[in-house]
């Protein structure tokens, strides 16, 4: 059966990349938005065309050649896209984020993103009832479109599983029970096995409830267990194993001390042959080469939260040093460690050694402590990198947000244009497009999204690729993006000319719709 159904979205895959004929509509029709004389990218893969976009009530209602009665339609308004691209707004298949304290999301309309998927990392709102806290985001507005997952780890903690690594029965039907109903608003299960609860979770807790998404069909999202590249094989192991029951999908894909194309390729391989044998296994990377996320990822499993690293630091604290010491440097030392929170916002884990006057394993201990800041960590190889995100099964992700201290957030979409595309030529534009819509949108499990095709919903970017600019740095990296003149959500005009329109015109997105 398994067989039978990855052929039988091949032949659906084959259908809907072939290249669109253009639609036509009744003259007398009127549209609320005409997009005019652009070269059209389809998200697909194809070649663009000279064609007119033609939107009304939020849909794509047809694609014509450029001014095949395009004077005779009646327009609420009239862009003129003369010499530049018109394409799907770009799908962000991990993002981080809170809508009801930041709901414009202008980081992600300013590099074209349309759609942001959230309750990344295992870590998803700790509500009662998520559908209820979707409903509370619809009603204050948000400005970008949202696909929401639920969070293993926070599902451990609701249901009083927490850190334990052994669940008894009832508990694990609890936790199946709730899984389950949160599927009926969310896209899958995100899982965190690199952090608390969920890196306490045996695979067969995680087998249990790849079962549990698998027949929602939806799909587990997963920050593996262990991203060094001499663990990788076997955390990747553990989620194909998971994609017995399920779609699954690694977050950000990476390897840490990783080096080269050969050994990317190596990785790659290793999801392909998954592939053949009928896991439908799927994956997502950013350009950064640095990574971002809490300091307590240096800390040992024993030392990670506050209760555990109060009694490490009184009764393992030479223990806890020696292992800080080893992990740093195997991490390419305290240099490559800059921290994003405040007070450290800037500084590298050097810099406050220096600025302390003591070993940098004692700021970690005495300064910072494993909940004390975020940083970004400089541990991946460029061309292994770059050999991931070329790859045509990877799609391309930011797992960035409108406030850390990364530029990752503000920058990514646009640096696969400027560096990738324009600059390196490591990609086409029409692939790199389709890395950013209708390939995210597939894996998600989007119908209606990604691609610019009569019927879907008019989510679109327009832009010259030349003028595209990511201005975020590791330094400053809260600048936005520039060179995506016209970004449009769901029919409306959601940003132009680098002004943010007021209205707030993205939807919460329900899964299966």
């Amino acid at each position: 059966m398994r067989w039978l159904g990855v052929l039988l979205l091949t032949v659906a895959a084959s259908a809907c990349d072939r290249a669109p004929e253009p639609s036509a509509i009744e003259p007398e029709q009127s549209v609320d938005l005409l997009i005019v004389n652009g070269r059209v990218l389809d998200g697909q893969g194809n070649a663009a065309i000279a064609a007119d976009v033609l939107i009304r009530e939020g849909v794509i209602v047809a694609i014509q050649p450029s001014g095949d009665r395009a004077a005779q339609v009646v327009a609420e308004r009239t862009i003129d896209a003369a010499g530049r691209i018109v394409a799907p707004g770009f799908i962000d298949p991990h993002s981080h984020g809170e809508p009801l304290e930041t709901p414009d999301f202008e980081n992600f309309l300013a590099m074209g993103v349309t759609t942001i998927s959230l309750g990344q990392d295992g870590s998803s709102p700790q509500v009662a009832s998520l559908a209820d806290y979707l409903s509370e985001v619809t009603a204050n507005g948000i400005s970008v479109n949202l696909a929401m997952f639920v969070g293993h780890g926070t599902l451990r903690d609701q249901v009083g599983i927490g850190m334990s690594p052994n669940p008894d029965e009832a508990q694990l039907g609890m936790l199946r029970k709730a899984l389950d109903e949160a599927l009926d608003v969310a896209f899958g299960m995100s899982s965190g096995l690199e952090y608390n609860p969920g890196l306490h979770a045996p695979p067969e807790e995680l087998n249990l409830l790849a079962e549990v998404v698998g027949a929602r069909d939806r799909l587990i999202m997963s920050h593996m267990r262990n991203e060094d590249d001499d663990q990788l094989q076997a955390s990747l192991n553990e989620l194909i194993a998971q994609g017995e029951y399920a779609r699954v999908h690694v977050a950000h894909l990476k390897s840490v001390y990783g080096k080269g194309a050969a050994r990317a390729h190596e990785i790659l391989g290793w999801l392909e042959a998954a592939r053949a044998d009928g896991i439908e296994i799927s994956a997502d990377s950013y350009p950064y080469s640095a990574s971002y996320t809490g300091v307590a990822l240096l800390f040992p499993v024993w030392a990670k939260t506050a209760e555990q690293f109060a009694v490490a630091k009184t009764t393992r604290r030479q223990e806890l040093a020696d292992y800080l010491r080893q992990r740093v440097l195997a991490r390419n030392g305290p240099e490559a460690t800059l921290l994003g929170t405040e007070p450290f916002v800037g500084e590298t884990l050097a810099d406050l050694a220096a600025r302390f006057e003591m070993p940098f394993e004692e700021v970690l201990i005495d300064v910072i402590g494993p909940q004390g800041s975020y940083a970004a960590y400089f541990v991946m190889d460029d061309e292994l990198l770059s050999a991931f995100l070329v790859d045509p099964n990877v799609s391309v992700s930011s797992d960035g947000s409108p406030t850390g201290f990364h530029p990752r957030g503000h920058g990514t979409f646009a640096r696969v244009i400027e560096d990738y595309v324009v600059k390196d030529k490591l990609l086409e534009l029409p692939e790199a497009i389709r890395k950013m819509t209708s390939l995210p949108a597939d894996q998600i499990g989007m119908r209606n999204r990604g691609r610019l095709l009569s019927g879907y919903a008019a989510d679109l970017v327009i832009f010259d690729p030349a003028n595209v600019r990511a201005n975020a740095t590791y330094i400053d990296p809260l600048q936005f993006a520039e060179g995506f003149d016209v970004v449009i959500v769901n029919g409306q005009v959601a940003r132009e000319s680098s002004v943010l329109t007021p209205g707030r015109a993205g939807s919460v997105l329900k899964p299966g719709a």
